[in-house]
């Protein structure tokens, strides 16, 4: 086994711990200035070694989302506004709106992953993938495996600004993956198969660097998540003019 194949799996656990982290933080689960748990506990927590952890710590601290006290521990900071500007998802119409988003950059995003087809990349969506797989055949569905997905395909693309951008919609894309995940799961297993699939799918074309296939599936999968969420029920979204 090379040094590189070794390295894979502690970047992908850190990576998930720091997804993890980031989302917790972002959506308010601590307070400002509020002390984390002891990395001994988090290490408990998410079943991974103390290295790994602090990688993932260290993410968190260089992004500025946290930071250390000597002797005391690491404390989240304040928090700041979303530095794209992304309002919170208050409305349905909200989640209607980052789904139209999505169709647009993420499909981009696929096509150019395809283009670019990097090894490293496929490995990280071939781990989430297996996450998915892992989970459908339990009957649920992980949002975080979901997500790191969607964030590695962003990630092939080479360019941050699909991945900044991703990452700066994680609260709001997580809200429509949820009450998706929600969906399928009241809809049974032939559902989690079919959005399994549509993941594969994706994987399939960015590997054999098929970019108009990539970009046609990944547009196809959200369009499918969206209407699976609403049904015939979209909105209205039109500008009303002023009479």
């Amino acid at each position: 086994m090379t040094e590189q194949s070794q390295t894979r799996p502690r970047t992908s656990l850190a990576e998930k711990v720091y997804d993890t982290m980031h989302t917790r933080i972002m959506r308010g689960d601590f307070s400002p200035n509020e002390k984390l748990p002891a990395e001994t506990d988090l290490s408990v927590q998410f079943g991974v070694s103390r290295p790994i952890l602090r990688a993932a710590l260290e993410r968190l601290r260089e992004e500025g989302l946290i930071y250390s006290r000597q002797g005391a521990g690491n404390f989240v900071r304040l928090k700041q506004a979303n530095p794209l500007g992304y309002a919170k998802v208050e409305t349905i119409a909200d989640i209607q709106r980052c789904y139209e988003f999505r169709l647009t950059v993420e499909s981009a995003a696929a096509g150019m992953a395809a283009k670019r087809r990097n090894l490293v990349v496929l490995g990280d969506m071939q781990r989430a993938l297996d996450m998915l797989a892992d989970a459908t055949g339990s009957r649920m569905h992980r949002e975080d495996a979901d997500f790191a997905f969607h964030v590695a395909v962003a990630s092939g693309s080479n360019n941050s600004y699909f991945v900044e951008t991703l990452r700066a919609l994680r609260e709001h894309i997580h809200v429509g993956m949820k009450l998706h995940g929600e969906s399928l799961m009241s809809d049974g297993a032939a559902a989690l198969e079919e959005v399994l699939a549509e993941h594969r799918a994706i994987f399939d074309a960015i590997k054999e660097q098929d970019a108009d296939r990539a970009q046609t599936v990944m547009h196809a999968h959200i369009e499918h998540s969206r209407n699976r969420l609403f049904g015939a029920s979209l909105l209205d979204l039109s500008l009303q003019d002023k009479s």
